[in-house]
């Protein structure tokens, strides 16, 4: 991680290639074009519409206002493009601190959850002081269970959320 400077009602967070940044009204059309897309919600809940997409951006916008951390929009630095969110989600009710993440199909398979999720735990160690931090993935969701393996979590046990089976993956702060 080079840095967190707040700004944008999100601290900014640098990485080599990424930017995690506050959300903006002009992620819109990227946002609801990975919204819209069915391998990229397949394990995260249902294809949303536009409108649907900018209410999804404004509850995150909203989790940092209310809990003073939640997920960045991950911008990659070459072109400023948007690729997806990552980050930290603990609404009312929820299981423990979550990690997690989100991208565009366009940018899978080139390590950008990785890298992005690694400089969010980082934030969560340094900043919120967080003892551990969760990730809830969907079982047949391999591509997900790598990335919390490479970050160095640990599948934990089973559970069941929002009606859906789900491996509660965890690490403790080192």
């Amino acid at each position: 991680m080079v840095g967190a400077v707040h700004g944008e009602g999100a601290p900014r967070v640098e990485t080599e290639r990424l930017v995690l940044r506050g959300w903006r009204e002009e992620d819109l059309e990227a946002h609801a074009a990975m919204s819209a897309d069915p391998e990229v919600v397949r394990y995260l809940g249902a294809v949303q519409d536009r409108a649907q997409s900018w209410r999804g951006m404004a509850l995150h916008a909203g989790h940092w206002a209310l809990r003073g951390y939640g997920n960045w929009a991950v911008e990659r630095k070459a072109d400023g493009v948007l690729l997806g969110r990552v980050g930290l989600w603990d609404p009312e009710g929820w299981p423990g601190l979550e990690l997690g993440w989100k991208l565009a199909r366009h940018a899978w398979g080139q390590g950008y959850a990785t890298e992005a999720a690694r400089a969010a735990m980082g934030w969560a160690w340094s900043e919120l002081r967080a003892p551990r931090l969760i990730s809830l993935i969907r079982p047949e969701n391999l591509r997900s269970a790598r990335v919390a393996e490479r970050l160095g979590m640990r599948p934990l046990r089973e559970a069941v959320l929002l009606g859906e089976r789900v491996e509660v993956f965890g690490i403790e702060r080192p």
